[in-house]
């Protein structure tokens, strides 16, 4: 199986995409933030913004939409703080605390991966 690299878009056309920026305004936008479109297109709008908008009619994660749009994902953050300042789409975040209880003890977890390595 041959390997590629993972960002294999263009620098100078990324650079476009993102108006420069490097850094997304908004670091609570993770892999599995859902995002959800609030509004149609406008005309004149910027084409990667238009196709998001396409692809969040329904909840739709930041990791499959930068799968969609074959962009890195830091680049999908940028657009999608965009969207998000401009109200076009919202975020819905992950729980964070819900399932902390039920996550395996840590000390079992140590115990399994010693079974595994003695097998």
């Amino acid at each position: 199986m041959t390997r590629r690299p993972v960002d294999t878009g263009d620098p100078e056309r990324l650079y476009t995409v993102t108006g420069g920026r490097c850094r997304a305004d908004d670091d609570s936008l993770d892999l599995v933030t859902l995002i959800v479109t609030q509004c149609e297109p406008s005309h004149g709008m910027q084409s990667e913004h238009v196709r998001i908008l396409e692809l969040c009619r329904a909840p739709t994660a930041v990791v499959e939409i930068s799968a969609e749009l074959r962009l890195p994902v830091t680049v999908v953050r940028i657009l999608l703080c965009d969207l998000l300042v401009t109200g076009r789409v919202t975020a819905r975040h992950p729980p964070v605390g819900r399932f902390r209880g039920s996550l395996p003890d840590t000390d079992l977890l140590k115990e399994v991966l010693d079974g595994l390595r003695n097998l």
